[in-house]
């Protein structure tokens, strides 16, 4: 099994991969478990523990399977795919020691297992084992992406070996896909700076910053260079570019008042090893990203061996764990990002809103609120909490809180025009249509095309008889923008039942519930429309299916109530009648 082979549309096509060669694919599923768990695998046999690992595999359990496949290794420890097994669920645990141990008695299986070279020569960079670094990590190389990692991080040994001429040379040498070109000239521009080549840094970084301006550590690099060799109005040009392009990062807004404070900051890279761990956190949260987490997980796990306290890099793994429903380990990751980073505020943020994953939303509220009171002006802390409401059902409640962030919103603008959007939606379940109204009109006042705002306020009217016209107008707005969003698709089927249009009800409905088919509402309108058309027998379908698709309790016993005597009113003769009508709507 290979670990570190990937293919090279991970980087450049956001999917999920599908067939890659690395051998952590190879135990689907590892991370899905909420927690690890400590099974005793003291009592079970070798092929119980064996039959136990796998199962825990496909429990995505990461704990359970590197406690069991030791335990079976202890019977056969000299078995290849045992030891890979218990490897990859080791360093996918993050437990390096083990990791490290396991990688030893590979390589005396197999002196050219890739996964164990890499992993043994991030431990050289570690101990400043520079030579011995850089033959393990040579040996790794497989694919583009592990290409791309082992030149950079040979090139960190050489500095480490206080050789920057050869170091920028390994990484020029590299060829390869024109995505290279941005983690080559970053490195090449960080190592140039630690080794104090002033001139030939700044080559690189405003090469790299042409190519992305918007790459938060490009920017960081190259705004902290700037600001330590007197060009103070560079700097800050640089940070503004890109807070204009994404307002309000934490690490750029810090950046950007010392400067403008003459404060010159630090390099982003100081040392081989943290140039190291820059490398595998760059490439393994773009790899994360793209739908390779396991990855992505692997490398995550090897930059934080290297730097602990990287706050990116934890927060990228945090978000990995969410990815694959795994909130308690994201609120592990959350909890270590440091406490002087501007980062960890933004950390205790996503940490209430994994509490509230796991069903500890009274939990999740109290450590919003206690983060409100210490900073009433923190607008992302309030949203979370009336988001968590609203999740909740709390409808009353998550209105008042969104009215405190629109509160302190002196002159909004388009980007805030979710914040109406979801009083807007608290109002209206709270039964205040007039201020739910104004609250979507606000909306689209501020970003007129939002297909979510049309669809929500044009469904409302129709669905209450009042400006039917101007509604229908606006779910075909929102349908045009989004075709394929079975939600906005189903406003337009059920806007046209309204309007007594069934036949075109029934053909958006129809395609609403082939989008939808898991939603009980959508199933609900389309059983509406086959009994207003004549096809009893299949709105009574739709009606089951419906209800076995939980429902809101309230609308449960409506669809119950239409099981047994059909719509209100409208039996099967009276439906043969409408359907006989000339179209009178839409």
């Amino acid at each position: 099994m290979e670990i570190f082979d990937v293919t090279l549309s991970t980087l450049i096509k956001p999917v999920a991969i599908a067939a890659t060669a690395f051998g952590i694919l190879m135990l689907p599923g590892l991370l899905a478990a909420q927690a690890p768990t400590k099974p005793d695998a003291s009592r079970t046999s070798a092929s119980g523990n064996y039959l136990a690992a796998r199962h825990a595999v496909q429990q995505r359990d990461a704990a359970a399977a590197a406690t069991y496949f030791r335990a079976a290794l202890r019977s056969d420890p000299k078995n290849p795919d045992l030891l890979q097994r218990a490897f990859a669920a080791a360093l996918t645990e993050g437990d390096m020691d083990e990791t490290f141990r396991l990688a030893e008695r590979i390589i005396q299986i197999n002196k050219t297992d890739r996964d164990a070279r890499l992993v043994l020569g991030v431990r050289a960079i570690k101990n400043k084992q520079w030579q011995t670094a850089r033959s393990n990590i040579a040996q790794s190389v497989r694919g583009p992406v592990t290409d791309l990692t082992s030149a950079l991080l040979i090139a960190w040994t050489q500095l480490g070996s206080n050789d920057s001429k050869a170091a920028v040379e390994t990484i020029d040498r590299l060829q390869g896909p024109d995505w290279y070109n941005i983690f080559k000239d970053q490195h090449a521009g960080l190592i140039l700076d630690v080794a104090n080549r002033k001139k030939d840094a700044a080559r690189r970084f405003e090469r790299v910053q042409k190519l992305d301006g918007t790459n938060l550590r490009v920017v960081e690099s190259y705004g902290s260079f700037l600001s330590r060799h007197g060009a103070k109005g560079e700097a800050l040009d640089v940070f503004q570019t890109f807070d204009k392009a994404l307002p309000r990062h934490p690490l750029v807004t810090q950046a950007m008042a010392k400067v403008e404070a003459g404060q010159k900051l630090p390099p982003l890279v100081q040392n081989a090893q943290a140039g190291a761990a820059e490398v595998l956190y760059g490439i393994g949260a773009v790899i994360g990203r793209r739908g390779g987490e396991d990855l992505g997980l692997a490398y995550l796990q090897l930059a934080l061996y290297l730097d602990p306290r990287h706050p990116l890099a934890l927060l990228s793994l945090a978000d990995l764990y969410e990815t694959m429903k795994k909130s308690q380990l994201a609120i592990d990751m959350y909890r270590r990002v440091p406490h002087d980073s501007p980062l960890h505020r933004n950390a205790e943020i996503q940490l209430a809103a994994n509490l509230d994953s796991l069903g500890k939303t009274d939990e999740a509220k109290d450590h919003l609120r206690k983060l409100i009171e210490e900073n009433p002006s923190d607008l992302e802390a309030i949203l979370m909490l009336g988001h968590i409401e609203r999740s909740r059902k709390q409808y009353a409640e998550c209105a008042v809180t969104y009215g405190r962030v629109i509160d302190q919103i002196k002159e909004p603008t388009r980007a805030n025009w979710n914040v109406f959007y979801s009083r807007g939606i608290c109002n209206e379940r709270n039964k205040d249509w007039p201020g739910a109204e104004a609250d979507f009109k606000k909306a689209l006042e501020l970003y007129p095309d939002r297909a979510d705002v049309l669809n929500y306020l044009g469904y409302s009217w129709i669905d209450q008889g009042i400006n039917l016209d101007e509604g229908m107008k606006m779910i075909r707005r929102a349908v045009e923008q989004k075709p394929d969003d079975g939600y906005i698709v189903d406003s337009l089927g059920w806007a046209y039942f309204r309007l007594g249009n069934y036949e075109e009800a029934v053909k958006h409905l129809e395609r609403a519930v082939e989008i939808r088919p898991e939603d009980p509402t959508i199933n609900d309108h389309l059983g509406d429309v086959y009994w207003k058309v004549g096809r009893q027998l299949e709105a009574q379908f739709q009606w089951s299916h419906a209800a076995a698709l939980k429902p809101e309790p309230d609308e449960l016993v409506k669809i119950q109530e239409k099981l047994k005597n059909g719509l209100p009113g409208d039996g099967p003769a009276a439906a043969a009648e409408q359907k006989s009508k000339p179209d009178n709507g839409g």
